[in-house]
């Protein structure tokens, strides 16, 4: 009987250790997959809050270009001298503009354009956003004066026409246009006895001079 007793007292023992050692692994891989799943979680929230930061700085700086450009309509219209073309060149109203005209054949407009204010346009240190000119150089020589540069490399000239005057065929000078250390555009058109010349000096304005200036710039030939 006791012999009984002790096999089966054994057999309860050996079970009991063996639910024990169950219990133990069991309670190991939850802890395991809810410390994995709690490290996921972490990552995945900060994956999303990295996300959600990168879409607000996007947005915000998408709503801060917008509102630049918004701020620059409507276009503010200068319009030029009879008696040499009545160019008509429209620019941001968030520039001001400096602008000399003179009735000599010599250099009859003169233009400089800035964002905000018009800094000194007697040194030779300032670049501007935009530059107007008419000047009594034929529009020949005016080109011709590129053709050193064009050798150098340092500036490319193709044929060119303004959107509103597709039958005057002058040339784009991109480069370290004259008088500019940096690259910039330059557009060079025939007028009649005179040339007219529109350009931006550096890289930071050549959206606006591409896409608001040029589109709206006009003369009688």
């Amino acid at each position: 009987m006791r012999s009984d007793e002790s096999g089966a007292i054994s057999i309860v023992s050996l079970v009991c250790i063996v639910l024990g050692l169950v219990l133990v692994v069991v309670m190991i891989i939850a802890s395991s997959i809810y410390s994995s799943e709690q490290k996921y979680k972490n990552q995945s929230d900060q994956l999303v809050a990295s996300a959600v930061n990168i879409a607000k700085q996007q947005q915000l700086a998408t709503d801060t270009n917008q509102f630049a450009q918004d701020a620059k309509q409507p276009l503010v219209t200068y319009v030029g001298p009879e008696a040499f073309g009545t160019v008509t060149l429209k620019y941001p109203k968030t520039w001001s503009a400096y602008i000399v005209e003179s009735s000599s054949n010599q250099q009859p407009v003169d233009g400089y354009f800035e964002p905000g204010f018009v800094p000194d346009v007697s040194n030779s240190a300032n670049i501007f956003a935009l530059r107007l000119e008419i000047v009594g150089q034929p529009y020949d020589q005016a080109v011709k004066s590129f053709s050193g540069q064009v050798l150098k490399g340092t500036v490319s000239v193709v044929p060119y026409s303004l959107p509103k005057v597709p039958s005057v065929i002058g040339v784009e000078v991109k480069g370290t246009i004259i008088g500019s250390t940096t690259s910039g555009i330059m557009i060079i058109l025939p007028l009649r006895n005179s040339t007219l010349e529109v350009f931006t000096e550096g890289s930071q304005y050549q959206s606006d001079f591409t896409s608001l200036i040029l589109p709206n710039l006009s003369f009688s030939p």
